[in-house]
């Protein structure tokens, strides 16, 4: 049986949407063959935005996996999104299933997928939902374990959102971090190929999981990436994906080395240092406003001053590069700044009421 912590980094690849025979067992033999890819994964079923759009070829799909399995000895992986899916995929033998962002959204298809896999020992990985909500995947986890499934993992494959971007979906690495600090048992892989939704930013994200210390990556691949039938745009020829993975460099989680640790507490102590210095002035910070809130309340002005805070964080990002602070991390803290700020003077205009 596969066993998804036996390797590390494991790598799972294969095409966004199995099409046809051929297509689905070429590109697994090119894979098979670089000696990099532990599993092979595959679209059967495809959820779509659209009706109309390709939705996968469903159970005529399913031979081909076994036929990939016999070919290349290559474990296969496939979505599933209800149990008529699980059903389908466990008469033909298919070694691992992972739950997708759009099923990860509905607490009633994940404890439909939950009930139809008991019994059943095969290794399941959780993708996190669409919208920015650790809750519900914690939850979804938890579903499937309460059910007996034994082999848990989880997929960071980020969350979508509003506006332009450079990614499909915004990676939001502190929520991948906060499932790992919660569920640190679990492995966690990384799906760059949902995230980047173009092959441009795949080796930047994924040498940001190998950072991160996931335990792998999952990455689409297609024989001929420019005729997919879907996600053409995020997928790599099975040559192409192997000279990135080459690049990816994957560190070690420590060191013996005596000189390292001792640099490492040293910097340690001079990060504790400073943390209280922040801390101590972020209180003092609150305390100013509590008093601005004092003042408003004896004035009954009201609580939010938009044009005063807009300069506040039009000021702090005009800074950022001499800060050497990104502007995303300036507008979360700000965020948070303000939130609380907001908080303390509220309590104190409404004390009485």
């Amino acid at each position: 049986m596969l066993d998804i912590k036996s390797k590390k980094p494991l790598i799972i690849s294969g095409p966004c949407s199995a099409e046809t025979a051929e297509q689905t067992i070429q590109t697994a033999q090119q894979l098979a063959q670089s000696g990099m890819v532990d599993v092979f994964r595959a679209g059967v079923w495809k959820p779509r935005t659209k009706p109309g759009m390709f939705e996968g070829v469903g159970i005529p799909a399913l031979p081909w996996l076994v036929e990939v399995k016999k070919s290349t000895g290559l474990p296969v992986a496939i979505e599933v999104a209800n149990a008529k899916h699980v059903e389908s995929a466990l008469a033909f033998g298919i070694d691992m299933f992972w739950i997708g962002a759009r099923t990860t959204s509905n607490p009633f298809s994940v404890q439909e997928i939950a009930e139809a896999l008991k019994g059943v020992d095969i290794p399941v990985l959780v993708k996190n939902p669409m919208n920015a909500d650790v809750e519900l995947w914690n939850g979804a986890v938890e579903r499937l374990a309460k059910c007996g499934v034994k082999q848990l993992g989880l997929i960071h494959r980020g969350f979508s959102g509003y506006g332009s971007s450079q990614y499909r979906n915004t990676p939001m690495w502190h929520l991948a971090i906060e499932i790992m600090k919660r569920l640190p048992e679990l492995p966690i892989f990384c799906d760059p190929s949902h995230i980047c939704g173009n092959t441009e930013h795949l080796f930047e994200i994924s040498q940001r999981a190998a950072d991160l210390n996931f335990n792998g990556l999952m990455l689409e691949s297609h024989i001929t990436p420019q005729k997919a039938w879907s996600d053409a745009r995020q997928q790599l020829a099975p040559q192409d994906l192997i000279n990135m993975l080459r690049a990816v460099v994957w560190r070690a989680e420590g060191s013996d080395s005596v000189a390292y640790q001792h640099s490492l507490d040293e910097l340690r102590g001079v990060i504790d240092r400073l943390d209280n210095e922040i801390f101590n002035l972020l209180g003092k910070r609150m305390e100013a406003a509590e008093n601005i809130g004092r003042i408003k309340r004896e004035n009954n002005v009201m609580i939010l001053q938009t044009n005063r805070w807009n300069q506040v964080v039009e000021r702090v990002l005009a800074r950022s590069e001499e800060l050497g602070l990104s502007r995303e991390f300036l507008n979360v803290l700000l965020e948070a700044i303000h939130l609380e700020s907001i908080n303390k003077q509220n309590n104190i205009l409404n004390q009485d009421l």
